[in-house]
């Protein structure tokens, strides 16, 4: 064929490409660099005028017929409009949506692909305070400029579907679906909507009468109807899917705002401004996604990822099996003659016979100690912390000189180790190369199998914000545990060995952590001797729930999501609160869906403030 001929064919299949295919509506491919920005800007003013990217609706201002075709929908993640605009990281992922937009519109589906723009946040807010303008002002500006780029790089939006979520209106239903949470439990006897089985969000209207009925039991044991009004209102705000709770937090008072883990860095300042930043436990709203802990992992199997894809996920979740144990611990109550209790959860309940240890989070309130024990720093800071903790006084008998520290009291110890570990962010703490370190609280815990004294104590190791803040320790069988346990001269005791020799394991050098049949577990009404792991666990749990020591439990390493941020340029939160604490819902029709009209000007401290709200800053 002649090449001028080629030449033609070749533009007759780009111009079938472009509109037969597409029953007959014209789609113009992506725009070359080359082009000119004026021929950009008129080629995206016909398409607008054209409406060549509109996704149709089946009725209202949007209808149209492309709403007869299948529907397809594609969201890319929401730029912030902050800066001068977008960077090249932003066309980067937007081109390759892009292709899949035209993808799919050229296969005839009618695909709703638009842009929004995520508003609130941080950066603006600290402009604001730095020059005094309005948020708004400076963010609108942002959002024209990024729309006016976006436009010209030719990217297939239907522009009349944009938005931003600083508007009212997105607002309002962002305050609605929070309303729908905050009025909901999980009932894990609810039938799911998709068929798949039991458990699913339903009225708090509807756990009231379960509640007086009996059918769901109060938490603590006590009779419903013998609650006040405003107890029965704590009950029931404690199955609520959106829920207020103490959480440690990294509080930036130079910022005035709470930071996530991200936004602080190594040397524990904040990454926008270079403040110093405290952990402080505040009141924050959290999300109770661990409910949904199963129906995450279940659901898994429904979704088209690739599978180490959904491996990652299944970790994440991190579904397991085991008992939440019950040690007592004499001394540590409000009194020095009272007894306080710690829970911990073990994966393997059928070595509790060899649980020399325990530790708990260096935030623990089981220590005591000032309020703000992660904003300790100085030398006056840490004696103050020392004075308020609830540690013994002196040294109980029985203390190994490796427990100490070199301290001469248990208040000394811990309120040194405190402020070292404040400093210390929770990646450094969890880090599994880094040696693990701790002191002895004074206290001892009481093994509720055997009666046996074992030495509580605190290490960084262990975080407040996952699990109890409290952990077991069986030394014999758990590597981590064995390398404290030699460190600090503890107690190694044998409870798995393998099943055709199981006295015959060597603790010398490393800890056992193999299978076999259990071995040392034996105590009055409780023998689990000679049996394997599973039957062990079942026996054991069987045994503490009977005891009224503990009970079986199913944890996520999944945490529940603390989704509050103490910022001033945000959406508001449709909740009032009475005088005496309690959380009310705002109705609909009274909810404040604007945004707040004038910025905080009032730079916040650099030193370990009590935190408050944004909008009391004036």
């Amino acid at each position: 064929m002649p090449q001028h001929q080629e030449a033609r064919v070749g533009k007759e299949r780009c111009r079938d490409v472009r509109e037969n295919r597409t029953g007959g509506v014209r789609h113009p491919l992506p725009l070359h660099g080359g082009a000119g920005g004026l021929h950009r800007d008129r080629l995206a003013g016909r398409w607008e005028a054209e409406g060549t990217f509109n996704a149709d609706n089946p009725v209202g201002a949007l209808a149209g017929p492309g709403a007869e075709k299948e529907k397809f929908f594609l969201l890319d993640m929401f730029p912030y409009p902050s800066g001068k605009g977008l960077h090249v990281g932003h066309p980067l992922g937007y081109i390759s949506t892009d292709v899949v937009a035209r993808f799919n519109r050229m296969t005839g589906k009618n695909v709703l692909y638009t842009m929004g723009y995520d508003a609130f946040g941080l950066p603006a807010e600290q402009y604001a305070v730095t020059t005094g303008q309005h948020p708004r002002i400076s963010t609108e500006a942002n959002i024209a400029n990024m729309r006016r780029q976006l436009r010209r790089l030719g990217l297939s939006h239907d522009p009349r579907r944009s938005l931003a979520t600083i508007d009212v209106d997105y607002v309002r239903w962002t305050q609605w679906i929070f309303l729908q949470v905050f009025n909901s439990w999980f009932d894990p006897e609810a039938p799911r909507r998709d068929g798949r089985g039991k458990g699913a969000a339903r009225p708090v209207t509807e756990l009231r009468d379960k509640l007086a009925s009996g059918q769901v039991p109060v938490p603590d044991g006590r009779d419903w109807s013998a609650l006040s009004a405003a107890d029965q209102a704590e009950v029931i705000d404690s199955f609520r899917l959106a829920y207020v709770s103490n959480a440690p937090v990294n509080w930036c008072p130079g910022l005035g705002t709470v930071l996530a883990n991200e936004e602080v860095t190594s040397e524990g300042r904040s990454e926008r401004g270079n403040y110093p930043v405290f952990k402080r436990n505040l009141r924050q709203w959290m999300m109770r996604i661990t409910a949904y802990g199963d129906r995450l992992a279940e659901d898994l199997d429904t979704v088209d990822w690739p599978e180490k894809v959904k491996l990652m996920q299944r970790n994440w979740i991190g579904r397991s099996e085991g008992a939440e144990v019950t040690f007592t611990v004499p001394g540590a109550g409000q009194g020095a003659d009272e007894d306080a209790s710690l829970s911990v959860y073990t994966t393997r309940p059928d070595t509790l016979f060899g649980a020399t240890f325990m530790v708990v989070a260096p935030e623990h309130p089981v220590l005591g100690g000032l309020q703000a024990s992660g904003s300790v720093r100085t030398e006056t800071q840490i004696a103050d912390d020392a004075a308020a903790l609830s540690v013994p006084a002196t040294w109980p008998e029985g203390t190994k000189e490796a427990w100490t520290g070199d301290y001469a009291t248990p208040a000394e110890a811990v309120a040194a180790y405190r402020a070292q570990a404040a400093a210390t962010s929770d990646a450094d703490r969890t880090d599994e190369g880094r040696a693990k370190t701790g002191v002895f609280t004074g206290f001892f815990g009481i093994n509720p199998v055997n009666g046996a004294k074992v030495p509580v104590f605190v290490a960084d190791y262990v975080l407040m914000g996952y699990g109890t803040g409290a952990i077991m320790a069986v030394p014999a069988h758990d590597e981590r545990d064995y390398a404290f346990a030699t460190k600090y001269d503890i107690d190694i005791i044998q409870t798995i060995g393998p099943a055709d020799d199981p006295h015959g394991v060597d603790l010398s050098a490393q800890a056992y952590t193999g299978d076999g049949v259990v071995v040392n577990s034996a105590q009055g009404d409780l023998d689990i001797n000679g049996m394997g792991k599973d039957e062990a666990k079942a026996t054991m749990i069987g045994w503490l729930e009977a005891k009224g020591v503990g009970r079986g439990a199913v944890t996520y390493r999944l945490r529940d999501w603390l989704f509050s941020r103490q910022r001033y340029w945000g959406e508001p939160f449709p909740i009032v609160w009475d005088e005496d604490g309690g959380v009310h819902a705002c109705p609909s029709r009274c909810c404040r869906s604007s945004c707040p009209r004038s910025p905080t000007t009032r730079r916040a401290p650099t030193t370990p403030t009590t935190p408050t709200p944004p909008r009391s800053r004036r």
